[in-house]
């Protein structure tokens, strides 16, 4: 996987391991423990999904 300079600026490469997330009958978007298959989080301010976070099929 390609990196873009400058390294070591604080960000992110590529998605957030461990975790996934899926969408709600209601539209909102969860986040799940892929270890434990917890919830750990709802984002109810937006219909938007969570960044960085893989979705499930």
């Amino acid at each position: 996987m390609a990196t873009n300079p400058p390294k070591g600026d604080g960000h992110r490469n590529g998605a957030v391991r461990q975790r996934s997330q899926t969408k709600t009958p209601a539209g909102n978007w969860v986040k799940r423990d892929a270890e434990t298959g917890q919830f750990m989080d709802v984002k109810t301010s937006s219909k938007t999904p969570f960044k960085g976070v893989t979705k499930e099929k």
